[in-house]
Parts: structure tokens; sequence; C-alpha cells
């Protein structure tokens, strides 16, 4: 029976793929697609990502790690999935991401599934706010059929969140997929980009970057993930610390 399920939604995922993504799917992000998750399970293999996400996986303001708190679960899967298949070129994640020092697809399943349940930063890193109206526009004509009139993406279409994700990472990301570099992203996007201006990427990250969910799913002011002790040390801190002294 099991065996059947995968083959059925394989077929359904390599002909979403064929269509969408730029990579196909390979057998483990199937596989993690079709098992039930373990929170508590993804809770503990979060514990080695967390040295760069931090504990809360909020990133870092820098947008040098991405926020992943609150993520649509099948995105992750994606992109772990194509890290470790070499469809996503990430060479500092590729060692937390390995199989021997993640496990297999479950505990992919697992840590998506933990990581997107949890509440997100209700104050990320946004861009300079000088050209916002333009970049509602940009935003409104080519990003909103995917990711959504508020940035909430699609979990069933593998289409990112976009609230609360910092500037810098987003910025960084748009440059990559218009420079083919972010070899695994969605071929509509690829070709939405293409000719975009410094000023368009620049706008619209801007503005993607302002969009916030709802507030249910936002952090409480000053919390902290009770799943780490206090003491816990990430890249994080250094990180934002460093950003905070360079804008003073």
């Amino acid at each position: 029976m099991q065996d059947r399920r995968l083959t059925i939604l394989a077929a359904i995922v390599f002909s979403h793929f064929q269509i969408a993504w730029a990579t196909e799917p390979t057998a483990e992000q199937i596989e993690a697609l079709s098992l039930k998750p373990n929170i508590e399970n993804g809770r503990k293999v979060y514990h080695n990502c967390a040295i760069c996400h931090g504990a809360e996986a909020w990133g870092t303001l820098t947008g040098h790690y991405p926020q992943l708190a609150g993520q649509h679960p099948n995105v992750i899967i994606k992109q772990l999935a194509d890290i470790r298949a070499g469809n996503r070129d990430n060479p500092t994640m590729l060692p937390f991401a390995s199989q021997e020092a993640m496990g297999g697809a479950q505990c992919m399943t697992d840590i998506a599934a933990y990581l997107s349940q949890l509440p997100m930063n209700p104050n990320n890193e946004v861009g300079f706010g000088r050209d916002l109206e333009y970049g509602k526009k940009i935003y409104q004509e080519h990003c909103v059929k995917c990711h959504g009139e508020n940035g909430e993406g699609n979990n069933g279409e593998f289409y990112p969140r976009l609230q609360g994700q910092s500037y810098h990472y987003l910025l960084r990301q748009m440059r990559w997929i218009q420079l083919g570099k972010r070899r695994n992203a969605n071929k509509t996007m690829v070709q939405q980009i293409h000719n975009f201006t410094g000023r368009d990427i620049t706008a619209v990250v801007d503005y993607a970057s302002r969009l916030k969910a709802d507030a249910a799913k936002l952090a409480q002011p000053n919390w902290r993930n009770p799943d780490f002790s206090p003491d816990f040390k990430s890249a994080v801190r250094f990180h934002n610390e460093n950003y905070q002294l360079n804008q003073k």
C-alpha cells in the first residue's frame, strides 16, 4: 500500500514539476512528502540547524541566514531535497543538511513540520522605504499569482511564504534567480524577472519584506523558543550584533 501511494504521489509531483520548476523532484523529496511528521523529532533535529538559523529560526538581520519559522513544510522539504541532491548550491548548509548530519526522508518531514509551526519574527529587517508604491505595483503585476496578495505563498504548489522574510535575503535570492545562480528556481519566476531592472528588484523586495502574516502566526514581544536553553549560542547573535553596530 505504501509503495502504491508513493507511485501515485510521484506521478503527481513529477507532472507538476515538469511544468513549473527547473529541477525534477528527487525520490527522497517524494518520500518525505508522503510521510507523517513527528514534530518532537523535528525539534531534536533542528538543534543542529539552530547554530546558524537561531533558536527561534528567525535567521539574521543581515539576511545571511533566512527566517525558517512559519515557512510552508512542503517548501522546506523541497529546498532540503534540492540542496542534498545538488540542485541548489549552498555549500554552507550542505554539511548540516546531509543525510549523515540530519537523517533521512523522515527527518526532513519532521523538521519541516516543526519549523512551520514556530511563530514568526514580528520585526524582520525591511528595506529603505523609498519606492514602495512602485514596489507594490511590480508585486501586484508579477508576484501575486504565485506568492499571494499578502505574501502568504502556497504550500501545495511549493511557493514560499515571503511574509516576515529579511529584505537582504530576498534581495540576494532575487538577484541569484535572475542571474541563473539559483538553479532550482520556478521557471515562471525566472521568466517574470528576467528583464527586471535594479530599481524593479529593490522596490518589489522592499515592498515584499513589509508583508506580515496574521497576528496569530507572529511571536509575542520578547518571545524566546522554550525548546532551547537561555544560554544557547548561535551565529545569529554574532551577525545581528555586528549589523547593529554598523548601523550606528
